[in-house]
């Protein structure tokens, strides 16, 4: 087998990284000093009636939080805790709190949120947006004073809102010991910062992920956590393809795009088991133009034979409403539908998090 290790790009992103070190030094010093503030109890955590599950992580985007937080959800509400789920509502157009209705889109919600709400408002899942999450749990109590335990949606660095859980997230493929912080690296805060993490999910992982390579991913782990944090271990499985409108045509051959961060699980799924022409990546939360259309379009054509287009469950949000929700039904478009499951104990993670939960909470 031919080497696949690049000299010169590891000796290039390394002298970057030297080059950068100053600027992560300080960066890190900011968000120490930040912790520390909480940590001595000079600036507050309020403290809500709800339980409170953060999910959230160490890094930039692209550990599966969204997948997490839906897993969270159904099984929560399978189990009859009245839930309710909250974000910033990270690219949406509008501002301040906002309670998701059948009047809202992608561009007033987020992608995440109103994914989210389409996917769980007929199972009476709350889901609320605020730039200030610690003003959204009182308007979210007021509309539905019913509601036990909440999520918050990417809150592990949002420290206002105490939180009765604390899941961190990690990606498989670029775990947190092995990160840097910003902009050395992709972490928001330094490895320490796991210390305050009830339990630690690693994210992504091959279905074959063999246990002595679990254990030493554990065994890094726990230098950065306490030594009684439980670890898990899930993946992401994709459903049937699905049209984003209905009565799309399938054709044999796809071309595949996405705008999310590290779409390399989907393309590679979308390769395996597709004839896949070509695969497109556009920014995280990328908002579509009438020419992104248009080329996407041109790319097919370039073609030989009839092709389909191949997107994301967050995409597809961003295409079903909206001003070029016309120009998208020109395209025979489809999505694919994720979810994430553990690889083992997943009663064992149900059970930890039920004896969490407080039992004035559960009646």
């Amino acid at each position: 087998m031919a080497n696949s290790t690049h000299p010169e790009k590891t000796f290039i992103t390394q002298t970057g990284q030297v080059l950068l070190w100053p600027l992560a030094t300080l960066y890190d010093g900011i968000t120490r000093f930040r912790n520390h503030l909480y940590n001595v109890g000079y600036q507050k955590s309020l403290a809500f009636t709800p339980f409170i599950i953060s999910v959230g992580n160490l890094s930039v985007g692209g550990t599966g939080k969204t997948p997490m937080i839906e897993y969270l959800a159904s099984w929560l509400t399978e189990a009859s805790y009245r839930t309710a789920m909250l974000s910033r509502g990270y690219g949406r157009k509008t501002r301040g709190v906002r309670l998701a209705t059948s009047e809202d889109t992608a561009e007033t919600l987020g992608d995440e949120p109103y994914q989210f709400y389409l996917k769980y408002r007929q199972q009476s899942v709350a889901v609320a947006v605020a730039e200030e999450r610690v003003l959204g749990v009182p308007e979210i109590m007021h509309h539905y004073p019913e509601t036990q335990v909440i999520l918050l949606d990417d809150a592990y660095q949002h420290r206002a809102i105490a939180r009765d859980l604390n899941l961190l997230l990690t990606r498989y493929s670029r775990p947190f010991y092995q990160d840097w912080v910003l902009p050395a690296g992709r972490l928001r805060e330094s490895r320490a910062g796991a210390k305050r993490a009830d339990a630690v999910i690693v994210t992504k992982c091959p279905d074959d992920l063999p246990p002595a390579q679990q254990e030493t991913m554990i065994q890094n782990i726990r230098k950065y956590t306490n030594a009684e944090t439980p670890v898990f271990f899930t993946g992401i499985r994709y459903a049937a393809p699905q049209p984003v409108f209905p009565d799309t045509p399938k054709h044999e051959q796809t071309v595949a795009f996405s705008g999310i961060a590290h779409p390399e699980l989907f393309q590679q799924y979308v390769r395996q088991h597709f004839l896949t022409k070509e695969c497109i990546t556009f920014a995280d939360h990328h908002r579509y133009t009438e020419k992104d259309i248009k080329n996407l379009s041109e790319h097919a054509r370039k073609e030989p034979g009839q092709v389909c287009f191949m997107t994301t469950e967050k995409d597809m949000v961003k295409m079903i409403n909206g001003p070029l929700t016309e120009q998208w039904k020109a395209l025979p478009l489809f999505y694919l539908p994720m979810q994430t499951y553990f690889l083992q104990n997943e009663a064992a993670f149900q059970s930890w998090v039920v004896r969490q939960i407080p039992t004035s909470t559960q009646s």
